[in-house]
């Protein structure tokens, strides 16, 4: 529960208009903010507000933050906080940004249980109650094309959302506890459609990512729910309506409004 200091400070930056530099930003940087309904833009632009207030951004590899930076990125954040009861991502105090990916040291394990170290080429990553880090130009390009099917932010901040219960394992804090027999059943049966597929070599709407284990396939899932919603409904309409129950949105919806 939050407190009643937090809520009301809270309820007073939702209310604060965004400068008009920052409403510049949106418009120009973030392809799905100019799709949304003007009732969920005010609604984003207040989640914004206390985003920004309540998180540390820090340039890495010789970046310096930007307001471009920190609203691009944070527009991003809230939009999976739209419709819902949140605390902004509690276990978040800092985004750590580079100007492009970046290498950091990798451990995978393999299934006969090797484990293989060594330096990765990588675009983003959610420590578990730790920061997020991202990669500036993935951001600002899947920022400006809503509909190519990745999108590190969204990616990054479901990992977030989906430890906020103590536990990253594909099953986020769900609204109501009777939601959980269902989200069990639907996301255990498409991770494991989405493994059988990535084994065969099938094509797939959903990455193959997220075959790697289920706190991925919820983070991959969440992109393509909004990133490519029409076909995520169209070939895994199960998979649609939970995360559409989940999240409280249509994007599908939105879409199709919009080619209408």
């Amino acid at each position: 529960m939050f407190s009643l200091f937090t809520k009301g400070r809270r309820a007073k930056l939702r209310a604060t208009p965004l400068p008009a530099e920052w409403l510049l930003i949106l418009q120009r940087n973030v392809s799905l903010y100019r799709r949304l309904p003007p009732e969920d833009q005010r609604e984003l632009q207040g989640h914004i507000q206390v985003f920004l207030a309540e998180k540390e951004f820090e340039g890495c590899g010789g970046l310096e933050i930007t307001d471009e930076i920190r609203v691009t990125i944070a527009a991003q954040a809230c939009i999976l906080l739209l419709h819902r009861e949140t605390d902004y991502y509690p276990g978040l105090h800092t985004i750590l940004v580079y100007p492009t990916c970046y290498v950091a040291e990798d451990r995978r394990f393999s299934p006969d249980g090797v484990v293989t170290e060594g330096p990765q080429a990588r675009l983003g990553e959610a420590w578990q109650r730790g920061p997020v880090v991202l990669s500036w130009d993935e951001v600002l390009a899947n920022a400006a094309d809503v509909r190519d099917g990745h999108n590190v932010v969204f990616h990054e901040f479901a990992h977030k959302l989906d430890e906020e219960d103590g536990v990253e394992d594909g099953a986020p804090e769900l609204p109501r506890r009777s939601m959980y027999v269902a989200w069990a059943r639907v996301l255990g049966q498409e991770y494991e459609r989405l493994c059988r597929d990535a084994d065969a070599g099938r094509p797939t709407v959903l990455d193959t990512y997220g075959a790697e284990n289920t706190a991925e396939f919820f983070a991959v899932a969440t992109e393509c729910f909004f990133t490519e919603p029409v076909q995520l409904l169209r070939r895994h309409p199960a998979l649609y309506r939970e995360l559409a129950e989940f999240y409280r949105q249509d994007p599908a919806g939105l879409a199709s409004e919009e080619e209408g």
